[in-house]
């Protein structure tokens, strides 16, 4: 429970009032105590109140007339009546006046406590809940939270092409949301009431690609007993999203280009082509450009899809998207584990905006479940974050294609002793190799350069 918590208790019984005020105080609440609604009033006027507790009949006016006042309130009090005097019609007259829950004395001192900690509890969902929403509702595009500059230029640009019927190509860094935008995308067009289609491009292997995409005939091959539609056909009237392009093999490739042009697709074993009507949205994290150049995608294709082409901008251009989507993150955590964490320490904000995040908005969202998970505090300290993050080390933060030459310190370079471009090169590649893990495909993202490349370069 967070000792933030503060409570007004308004009970003209003496006794009754110090002895609720001591339980509560046990309880690690603060309380603040007076004898008659005037009071009550003043008080609710200058605290920053979580709960009122007001006996029904107080000197000069009832508990019920405190309640009008906090409607205003941005942040109202829960609210909890007692009474000596209680019945049916005096509890609903409470409820409508808006009060939260009515207890009648003599008070069972458990069930008291329990009924306050409820109220707490439900008090702090629903603001958590309105916070939320408020988030979504102000700052949402189509699932993407974004005031920068460089997000608010891309929304307008998927409203413009979602308006259009081209293929569309969507690049961008592993994480920065390439598929929310694809989604976008497809909501914001007149498709939108059809079907939305997605494929990843790296996770089917390349034999079975071609029936995947286009369907088969009965007895096109060894285990086709009956016809099946392809994702082509099953996304007809829709959408289609070729995640991961960049892995789809060249033969293929010709045969979507050919589907782009002519709108028609050939199943598998089949001698007929279906006229079909679907949009082609295609997303990679590779830099087409360079894949073109080595001879790992063709440029007609290439030239075709970049027609209505989006560039999703990375994390670390986003400048204070970071703050905004830190604490969506915090707030949804929240809600799914009931936690009550407050936010982030301006120590732990500042690592956080200076750190560059290789891995995005997938990252960030990681580095915060992480650090939420093992908060014990009010404020998520600089030692919940990941070590990466504290550290603000590793190959993650060098810029692509920057390799460090070891020198010693206060020593002038000796010419004779630098090492050759190549040696540079290979050394700058096992650092990469060993900060990522192993990992190839975020090593090649770090580089800059294709998969392909770089297991040339391993070679």
């Amino acid at each position: 429970m967070s000792q933030m918590e503060s409570i007004v208790l308004v009970e003209d019984d003496r006794d009754l009032r110090e002895l609720l005020q001591e339980e509560l105080e046990a309880e690690g609440y603060q309380v603040i105590a007076c004898g008659d609604a005037e009071q009550g009033k003043q008080l609710l006027a200058t605290q920053a109140v979580d709960l009122l507790i007001s006996d029904l009949r107080l000197p000069g006016a009832d508990g019920l007339s405190l309640l009008p006042s906090l409607a205003s309130s941005d942040s109202p009090p829960a609210v909890l009546i007692i009474t000596a005097f209680g019945s049916v019609q005096q509890a609903v007259k409470a409820l409508q006046a808006g009060a939260d829950d009515f207890l009648t004395k003599p008070l069972e001192m458990d069930h008291f406590l329990l009924t306050v900690s409820r109220l707490l509890d439900n008090r702090k969902l629903r603001h958590e809940v309105q916070h939320y929403r408020s988030l979504l509702a102000v700052e949402q595009f189509n699932g993407m939270i974004g005031q920068s500059p460089a997000m608010q230029h891309l929304f307008q640009q998927i409203r413009q092409i979602a308006a259009a019927e081209g293929p569309v190509l969507v690049q961008g860094e592993s994480g920065t949301g390439k598929e929310l935008v694809a989604r976008a995308l497809h909501d914001q067009s007149s498709r939108r009431d059809g079907p939305y289609m997605v494929v990843n491009c790296g996770g089917i292997p390349s034999e079975l690609m071609e029936s995947e995409f286009f369907g088969h005939a009965a007895g096109a091959f060894t285990g086709a007993r009956s016809q099946r539609a392809g994702l082509f056909q099953q996304a007809n009237g829709g959408s289609l999203l070729l995640d991961e392009l960049g892995e789809m093999p060249l033969a293929l490739q010709a045969k979507l280009l050919r589907v782009l042009q002519d709108g028609k697709v050939r199943p598998v074993g089949s001698d007929h082509e279906i006229q079909l009507d679907v949009r082609i949205i295609a997303a990679t994290n590779r830099n087409l450009t360079e894949a073109v150049a080595d001879g790992s995608f063709r440029e007609d294709l290439f030239y075709r899809l970049e027609t209505f082409g989006l560039q999703v901008p990375p994390l670390r251009a986003r400048g204070e998207d970071i703050l905004k989507l830190t604490e969506f993150f915090l707030t949804r955590f929240n809600a799914r584990q009931k936690q009550s964490i407050k936010g982030f320490s301006d120590a732990a904000l500042g690592l956080l905006q200076q750190y560059s995040f290789p891995g995005n908005i997938r990252e960030l969202q990681n580095a915060v479940e992480r650090a939420a998970t093992f908060c014990d505090t009010p404020l998520i300290e600089t030692r919940h974050l990941p070590q990466r993050i504290r550290e603000q080390t590793g190959a993650p933060l060098l810029p692509a294609n920057t390799a460090v030459i070891p020198q010693q310190p206060n020593q002038p370079a000796d010419a004779d002793a630098l090492p050759t471009l190549e040696t540079v090169q290979r050394q700058y590649i096992h650092q990469v190799l060993a900060a990522t893990d192993g990992n190839k495909r975020r090593a090649a993202d770090i580089l800059g350069i294709t998969r392909r490349t770089l297991y040339r370069w391993i070679e």
